[in-house]
């Protein structure tokens, strides 16, 4: 995705929520490797910035990511594939995972809680992955909510951009 160019008078459009899902863990570890040893799934780079609605980058935002691991699989019972960072100056973020496979009825997807502030609201979103076979069948399938992935020689990367209503 581009980077935003900042205007005064220019509004970007918001990223939309979406329902959170049933394997949300509060109090993950703050960290942008989320991956642990021998995970399961191909090497995948998340990064993006996260703006304001008038494209002002917002410094050390809330990011809280979590998904599936190749198999299809969460880790219910530890912190594997789940943590949380903070943007920093320039409002970008990094995360280091894996690719999450599809599972039961799901498209492949990546989970994330975004808040701009302590006590701004949060934005919970789906991340969705471009050419996937089951992205039209997923009930919570939103086409806005798809990454920008490029193949990479040792994995793949992806790129998003949240942007979040400031008011």
């Amino acid at each position: 995705m581009a980077t935003r160019k900042t205007t005064t008078d220019r509004k970007f459009e918001l990223t939309p929520s979406v329902e959170e899902g049933p394997y949300y863990k509060r109090d993950s570890p703050e960290r942008t490797a989320i991956a642990e040893k021998d995970t399961p799934g191909t090497k995948l780079v998340v990064e993006g910035h996260v703006f304001d609605r008038s494209g002002l980058p917002i410094s050390h935002a809330w990011l809280d990511f979590w998904h599936a691991n190749g198999n299809g699989e969460y880790d219910n019972r530890g912190y594997n594939l789940r943590g949380h960072q903070y943007t920093d100056k320039d409002g970008r973020y990094y995360l280091e995972t894996v690719r999450p496979a599809q599972y039961s009825f799901r498209t492949p997807h990546i989970q994330v809680k975004v808040r701009a502030t302590e006590n701004s609201p949060v934005l919970t979103v789906q991340l969705f992955f471009p050419e996937e076979k089951r992205n039209q069948k997923d009930f919570i399938f939103n086409s806005s909510l798809m990454m920008d992935v490029t193949d990479a020689e040792d994995g793949q990367k992806a790129k998003f951009d949240f942007v979040l209503d400031m008011k």
